[in-house]
């Protein structure tokens, strides 16, 4: 693996950390200085995969302590750090060593891999929420709840949270459709792109070519553009679609890609479903009449 990734004063966000922990020495009690040893010692790939149980037994202390730690030293928890260190990872690191450091790091043992799952999930959520930006949130919703159609995109894994929130926009009585095209096919989709439709773009690690026409499509017919990606994906693109939320991803692979997409797909259906409750009840009874016909 390249030493730009692996070395530990090589990775930015870990010599950020050293920074920040110089700045801060003077401050900290002993236990805080011996989490932050742990953290100056360890190398990039190892601390994505780590919980802040393991870093508390590593540094002789505990969780708290070392969730405190980094709050001292600026960083909202464990899941922002990570966030950070695993920049270079997302186009440097090879699809066959992070599987390899993943089961490395589960130990095959199924207890610890639940554990795993779970504390992880539980990271990027509570890190999904602390960086939420409510007045793009809330900007996302009012542009659905005024379009004609809600188009929504995504590839890869991606396709399964757009096609999950076109399922439940459709559910609570709003016009919606899943881009299932790629490619040559693509075209024909982007026709029926209108001014005042919303193409909402699910691309959380990175955006591929036809993601990239979605979005000029959307742009070039006025179309409202809801980017659901990580930060610096939307940094780059934010001028070029209506709002942009930030959705972190993660490049361990012990959670699954969308997870994070998937909460921010139900927090957005859900708002939409509150403002409109009348129609939300009359597509409800509508669909449930439909399938009790359909014998279910």
């Amino acid at each position: 693996m390249a030493d730009d990734v692996t070395g530990v004063t090589r990775n930015p966000a870990l010599a950020d950390l050293r920074r920040r922990i110089r700045d801060h020495w003077d401050e900290f009690t002993p236990a805080s200085r011996a989490v932050c040893r742990s953290l100056s010692e360890i190398s990039p790939e190892r601390l994505l995969y780590l919980s802040a149980q393991e870093l508390g037994q590593a540094s002789k202390t505990s969780n708290a302590t070392v969730i405190r730690t980094l709050q001292s030293l600026g960083y909202a928890g464990l899941a922002e750090l990570k966030d950070r260190v695993a920049t270079p990872f997302r186009s440097t690191t090879r699809r066959e060593e992070r599987l390899r450091d993943r089961m490395e790091a589960t130990g095959g043992d199924p207890k610890h891999v639940w554990d795993r799952v779970i504390t992880e999930s539980i990271e990027r959520i509570e890190f999904l929420n602390q960086h939420m930006a409510m007045d793009k949130y809330q900007e996302a919703v009012r542009l659905m709840l005024d379009a004609r159609e809600l188009a929504i995109y995504g590839f890869g894994a991606n396709y399964v949270a757009a096609e999950y929130l076109m399922l439940k926009l459709r559910r609570f009585g709003l016009r919606s459709r899943c881009i299932r095209t790629a490619g040559f096919q693509l075209a024909d989709d982007l026709l029926g792109i209108g001014s005042a439709d919303v193409v909402i773009v699910i691309a959380p690690g990175r955006l591929i070519i036809d993601g990239e026409v979605v979005i000029d499509r959307a742009r070039a017919v006025g179309a409202g553009i809801i980017l659901l990606s990580e930060e610096h994906v939307a940094e780059r693109l934010a001028n070029d679609v209506t709002v942009a939320i930030h959705v972190p991803n993660t490049v361990t692979g012990i959670t699954a890609e969308m997870l994070t997409t998937i909460v921010t797909a139900d927090a957005l259906a859900q708002a939409v479903a509150a403002a409109d409750a009348e129609r939300t009840l009359e597509t409800s009874h509508t669909l449930e009449s439909l399938r009790q016909q359909l014998g279910f």
